[in-house]
């Protein structure tokens, strides 16, 4: 048994001299590859623009239910609505509404955005790591000249979708907004311009709906002749009324901004993490070329052998 023992042990020691010799006789293929690979992604990195974020911190001013107002629910229910308080919150609504490729559709061609995504309109404002943008100019792309107009409106929300995000902290309940994208410039205006036509498509909605409650309770208002219900549509109404008038307190519907949207610094990029993707790609070469190295030998042993 330990005779056995022994003779595996010899042969995984025989195994790894060999291993260890044949990196060591194909070192300099190994290094080659390393170096062609790491090279070629250094060159990839430099041809990246620079993305940057722009974001904002939004206070949500979700109203509670009133207590006071809980004996209206079932009033209110065989209206067929609510109490004038949305059983979303403020995060999921304007999520909801982002979501919304009518309501995507509608931005892009007011404010033509389609046009501004464009490389051409962006170019001018694209920052590259040590000016390196040879490559980047290269394999530059005017395919949506051969695209459909549907096709273009597809790939704008596509693109918006991904580069517009929202966020919320659960905690804090904070809503955060950001925009990222290569054009630093833009990505603070097409914030702002989300930033107001979401909470003026939320505040729009609301109000519809409020006005609708109000006219149907003020004509239930005149049939009624029971004193304490007439209270009750009283009370809802002036709830009603009340929210309308806050509507238009501030400048953002529903929400307080607490950090101002800005043009990011054009030190402060969020991507690409370029000495990262170096880094890896150098190790990730290494491994591969040993493998081939290996492979290359395997090949050549079986050959040997055939022959």
């Amino acid at each position: 048994m330990q005779e056995t023992n022994a003779h595996y042990i010899d042969e995984d020691e025989i195994d790894l001299r060999e291993l260890f010799k044949t990196i060591l006789k194909n070192k300099f293929k190994i290094a080659l590859i390393t170096f062609i690979i790491t090279s070629l992604t250094i060159l990839y990195t430099l041809s990246i623009p620079n993305s940057y974020k722009s974001s904002v911190v939004l206070d949500p001013q979700d109203q509670p239910k009133s207590a006071g107002l809980g004996g209206l629910s079932a009033l209110a229910g065989m209206a067929g609505v609510s109490l004038g308080v949305s059983s979303m919150n403020t995060f999921n609504s304007m999520k909801a509404v982002l979501n919304d490729n009518a309501f995507q559709e509608m931005v892009i061609k007011k404010y033509k955005l389609t046009e501004k995504l464009t490389p051409e309109y962006m170019d001018k404002n694209l920052v590259f790591a040590l000016g390196f943008r040879s490559i980047y100019d290269i394999f530059k792309s005017d395919s949506e000249n051969d695209k459909s107009q549907d096709e273009i409106m597809f790939d704008t929300i596509k693109t918006l979708k991904k580069i517009v995000s929202l966020s919320n902290d659960e905690k804090s309940g904070a809503i955060s907004m950001s925009v990222e994208m290569y054009d630093r410039f833009l990505a603070k205006e097409i914030l702002d311009i989300y930033l107001k036509e979401l909470t003026t498509y939320l505040q729009k909605i609301d109000m519809q709906d409020i006005n609708k409650k109000l006219k149907y309770y003020k004509s239930e208002l005149e049939k009624v002749d029971d004193i304490e219900l007439k209270i009750q549509i009283s009370q809802l109404m002036s709830s009603l009324i009340q929210k309308k008038v806050l509507s238009s307190a501030s400048e953002y519907y529903n929400v307080k901004v607490m950090t101002q949207s800005q043009v990011a610094f054009i030190k402060d990029k969020s991507k690409p993490k370029r000495a990262l993707i170096v880094i890896v790609s150098f190790i990730t070469s290494i491994i591969l070329s040993i493998f081939f190295v290996f492979f290359m030998e395997f090949l050549k042993e079986n050959k040997e052998e055939v022959s």
